[in-house]
This record gives C-alpha cells, sequence and structure tokens, in this order.
C-alpha cells in the first residue's frame, strides 16, 4: 500500500482504492479526500468524522498536521441507497 501519511491515527492513501479497501475493513463506506503536501490523498469512510470513529480511536483536541492542508475535500460515497 501506498500510504502518504495519517492524520488523526487515520491513514491517508494515494489510491481510491487503498482508501476503499482500508474503509471496508473498519466497517465504513465511502471515502473522502484531503491535500497532503501538494497531492490528493484518499481517505476511507465518507466523511472525516466517520473515518475518526474507527477502532483506532479519535482525539478532537489531537486533530492536527502541519504537513496538511484540508481546503479542498470532496466526499465519495459509493452507497447507491440514497
Amino acid at each position: 500500500m501506498s500510504l502518504l501519511t495519517t492524520i488523526s491515527g487515520i491513514p491517508l492513501y494515494s489510491t481510491p482504492q487503498e482508501a476503499n479497501a482500508w474503509a471496508a475493513s473498519n466497517n465504513k463506506q465511502g471515502m473522502h479526500t484531503h491535500i497532503y503536501n501538494g497531492q490528493i490523498g484518499y481517505m476511507g469512510g465518507a466523511t472525516h468524522g466517520q473515518a475518526a470513529t474507527s477502532s483506532q480511536g479519535f482525539d478532537e483536541s489531537s486533530n492536527t498536521n502541519n504537513n496538511t492542508n484540508n481546503n479542498l475535500s470532496t466526499n465519495t460515497n459509493n452507497n447507491s441507497n440514497y
């Protein structure tokens, strides 16, 4: 897998396939994006909040990463039951 970094302990991958695989293994659906060092990174979970509720835990007070620019965020939910 091509792991770019982690944000709050959640992996950020270079491909959507890796993010979707992580999501499936953590009982999540869909994925969303972050910008990391000028590159689009893919994170499992339709939203960052959903990803953060993974079994890895999430501490809102530590949700910082100086190498992350999150001004672009795109949610992609592969669930066809809208």
